[in-house]
């Protein structure tokens, strides 16, 4: 299957990433990838570094004729988000991933893909192993971590890196020069409960939500699509406010980064309101999908007589539960006022687990503000803390803040409209790219993000553009050439 990969245009790029695709690379379990990346470098003969928290460093000399250019610093992560559809069996951490070529995308068997970052580490190594592409002296970033806390970058330390220009290679339309990006925080809100026996004359339901998009919790906030875990909770707190409906579990989501595209539930209601409560929620899940029918064609909602379970919450604090998760922002909080079309700060309600006397609710707050971060955090802590629940803030990494001036995005800028004959888009994006981070440690380097087309990151969806990789393989190669003298 992963054959067809390596005949694709150009070779050295998709052949490096059916390597590093054939390496499980799940974050916080890089172990593999990090070996693997060491060996290339060392078979290579190259000078290879593992620093203390794991990123590996790879330096290459310049080319003969460029040894008067400004040192560069090639910067992807080698983690990569693990979603997989729920019919498929597949197991991250000990498999590679399925690959397959459909049209002009390349396409993942049931799971994510790995693009993002994939394309850029592969980019990376096949420069580095390269004979014959011209190019200033380099030294290569791979940092670990990025999708689950970017604890890579923000371990790096001052004075690895001698770079005055950083290409950051992790966005994906190219079409973009980005030049700032999202910061964001970990909202997680958790308490216990008490279980309460089964009502006598219960019957018992799974609900099930599934079908929806899913997709990056950054990129994709702002298309309207359906979150798994807000649809469930207005399911829910209909089923309670009309039926009495008790909930045993909840199991929605899964990574904060990701938006969520299934939940599953197990309830009960009183045998005297079944009729009812069936005819109901149909009514209510017909309404959704018409609210949704643009945007999530492929929404189902699964209602099946089950089994009763031992043990239900009690109802106070599942009313408390409910009424949060509806109060809780989920989406765009507020557009950018300084650059169009930008959202500035919004809210993924990623996770909600309630089992075995505990509830768990996962968020991940994004803004390119730092205070309108904390501002939106703040009010979900305080919706949470009003229900009782402990609310933590953890993980919150910078923005970066754009520099319009930047010497190196004028270089981009005219090497893009000569090669297609079109200006590109400068933009922020509302995604947490590495470059917030390593600009604190590395102040003075000139940063500039971009890489090819990617569709449906974090999901099973997710494709990469094989025309798109061809354009951007040359657009790489053309940057190389003309980074600009040492002063």
């Amino acid at each position: 299957m992963n054959e067809a990969i390596r005949n694709l245009e150009p070779k050295a790029l998709w052949n490096k990433f059916a390597d590093l695709n054939a390496v499980p690379r799940p974050s916080k379990k890089e172990e593999r990838v990090i070996a693997f990346m060491k060996d290339f470098g060392q078979q290579l003969g190259l000078s290879v570094h593992e620093d203390e928290v794991g990123n590996v460093i790879i330096k290459k000399p310049a080319t003969s004729g460029m040894e008067d250019r400004k040192a560069i610093v090639m910067q992807s992560h080698l983690d990569m988000v693990h979603q997989k559809n729920a019919d498929t069996d597949f197991d991250f951490d000990t498999q590679g991933i399925e690959m397959y070529v459909d049209g002009d995308w390349v396409r993942a068997n049931g799971t994510t893909l790995g693009a993002d970052n994939g394309l850029g580490v592969a980019t990376i190594m096949a420069i580095l192993e390269s004979t014959d592409i011209k190019h200033p002296a380099i030294e290569a970033l791979f940092t670990i971590d990025e999708e689950t806390g970017m604890t890579g970058a923000m371990g790096l330390k001052g004075g690895l890196l001698d770079g005055e220009i950083l290409l950051n290679l992790d966005t994906e339309e190219d079409d973009e020069i980005d030049i700032g990006c999202a910061g964001g925080v970990d909202v997680t809100a958790k308490r216990n409960y008490t279980e309460e026996d089964v009502p006598e004359n219960s019957v018992g339901y799974t609900i099930t939500v599934k079908g929806l998009n899913g997709g990056h919790s950054g990129m994709d906030i702002a298309k309207g699509l359906g979150n798994a875990n807000k649809i469930m909770n207005r399911l829910l707190f209909d089923g309670f406010e009309n039926f009495g409906l008790q909930v045993a579990e909840i199991n929605g989501g899964s990574l904060r980064n990701a938006i969520p595209r299934e939940s599953s539930t197990r309830v009960v209601i009183s045998q005297i309101f079944e009729e009812a409560f069936e005819f109901d929620i149909v009514q209510l899940v017909n309404d959704i999908k018409d609210e949704f029918s643009t945007m999530e064609p492929n929404l189902e909602v699964v209602i099946e007589k089950t089994d009763l379970p031992a043990k239900v919450m009690e109802l106070g604090i599942q009313e408390g539960l409910t009424r949060a998760l509806y109060a809780a922002h989920n989406g765009v909080y507020r557009m950018s006022a300084d650059m169009e079309d930008l959202v500035e700060t919004s809210n993924n309600i990623a996770r909600v687990i309630v089992k075995n006397g505990e509830i768990h609710i996962g968020c991940l707050t994004r803004s390119s503000v730092e205070t309108a971060k904390f501002d939106l955090a703040n009010a979900l802590r305080s919706t949470f803390e009003l229900i009782g629940c402990e609310v933590t803030l953890s993980g919150s990494y910078p923005g970066w803040t754009p520099n319009v001036e930047s010497p190196i995005l004028e270089v981009l800028k005219e090497i893009y409209e000569k090669q297609n004959g079109e200006k590109p888009a400068v933009v922020a994006c509302h995604a947490g790219l590495e470059c917030g981070l390593l600009g604190t440690h590395y102040p003075d380097m000139d940063m500039i993000s971009f890489g090819p087309t990617i569709k449906g990151a974090h999901s099973p969806d997710e494709r990469a553009s094989i025309s798109s990789a061809q354009k951007y393989w040359k657009f790489v190669l053309e940057i190389l050439e003309n980074i600009p003298a040492r002063n």
